[in-house]
């Protein structure tokens, strides 16, 4: 899992074009207020694995895996949101977009992204422990399930929609789902890992106890 870590959690233009598409999908989906979209960006967003390798690198004392996940995190979203805050302005300045389209309709399809509660950190934390175990198991299908259960993508793409149209209070509560979603992963990853570790490390010395008694007879 270290060496998948350190892969996956690598800055590289693969990963920023991910992360730009995913956002922008997120961004697409807050104006037409689709569901749809907002599972497909969900889907599409690479974020988990170095969400994941945060923990990993605490667990497994790898600061050099932390500190470039760290980065890689807030560089992609970063670069993610100001890609498509440009994006939107230019559709706003084209009339493709208007503060209509975010104001004046109703969205409960997407209205959750801007109002985080203690759900969200709730499912943030499930979000995490589930992937961390999809990603250190055989059942690497469950990881779709944790894709499609946090907001971080759709968190970062409001950002960049409501920031264009100066809907601050929009910005600030997807701001804080963005933060209590990495946060929740992190923590989560972290003691799932420290658990599992510890869990594998018992199993270890009850086999070799078992062993050693084995061959004293």
């Amino acid at each position: 899992m270290v060496e998948r870590a350190y892969d996956e959690s690598s800055l590289t233009w693969t990963y920023m074009s991910f992360m730009v598409l995913a956002t922008l999908l997120a961004g697409i989906a807050v104006v037409t207020d689709s569901v749809i979209l907002v599972i497909g960006a969900m889907v599409l967003g690479p974020e988990f694995v170095p969400i994941a390798a945060l923990g990993l690198g605490l667990v497994r004392r790898r600061f050099h895996l932390f500190r470039q996940s760290l980065r890689t995190l807030s560089v992609g979203f970063g670069v993610s949101i100001a890609a498509v805050a440009l994006l939107a302005a230019i559709a706003r300045v084209a009339g493709l977009i208007t503060i209509d389209d975010v104001t004046t309709q109703a969205r409960p399809g997407t209205s959750f992204i801007y109002s985080p509660s203690i759900w969200s950190l709730i499912i943030a934390v499930i979000a995490g422990a589930a992937g961390v175990l999809a990603l250190t198991s055989a059942k690497s299908g469950g990881l779709v399930g944790v894709f499609i259960s946090v907001t971080t993508i759709p968190a970062s793409g409001n950002i960049a929609v409501a920031a264009v149209f100066g809907l601050w209070p929009e910005v600030w509560g997807s701001s804080v789902t963005l933060v209590v979603n990495i946060a929740g992963m992190a923590i989560a990853g972290w003691a799932t890992l420290a658990l599992q570790q510890r869990v594998w490390q018992r199993q270890a010395r009850r086999g070799s106890g078992r062993v050693a008694s084995v061959e004293g007879e």
